[in-house]
């Protein structure tokens, strides 16, 4: 076995734990809010198995694609994040700004 193989192994195995540890926080978990910390988690699985894939096929039309994923992801995760948390407040609460006994002092218009 070469280094090159135990380098895409390694890469491999992580992404897929990061990925893996993703789903099931997002299984796991009771809410909305508690669910969108494991949005991190699942984008840098992708990005470490894109990296297997660059160190396994080199330069290729495959690798190409596995980063053009990984980094939509890491682009879209914090965006999804917010979308999601503000459209979860809107749904309970009504409106997305601080409401009165949240410790937030908010000001009279």
């Amino acid at each position: 076995m070469s280094l090159q193989d135990v380098a895409v192994y390694l890469l491999l195995g992580v992404g897929v734990a990061c990925e893996l540890i993703a789903c099931g926080g997002v299984v796991a978990m009771r809410d909305a809010y508690d669910r969108l910390h494991y949005v991190a988690p699942a984008s840098l699985g992708a990005v470490l198995i894109a990296a297997s894939v660059w160190a396994r096929q080199g330069p290729s039309g495959i690798a190409l694609k596995a980063t053009i994923v990984a980094v939509f992801l890491l682009v879209a995760s914090p965006a999804l994040a917010h979308g999601t948390a503000r459209a979860s407040r809107i749904s309970q609460l009504g409106d997305w700004r601080p409401q009165r006994g949240e410790g937030i002092e908010v000001e009279e218009p």
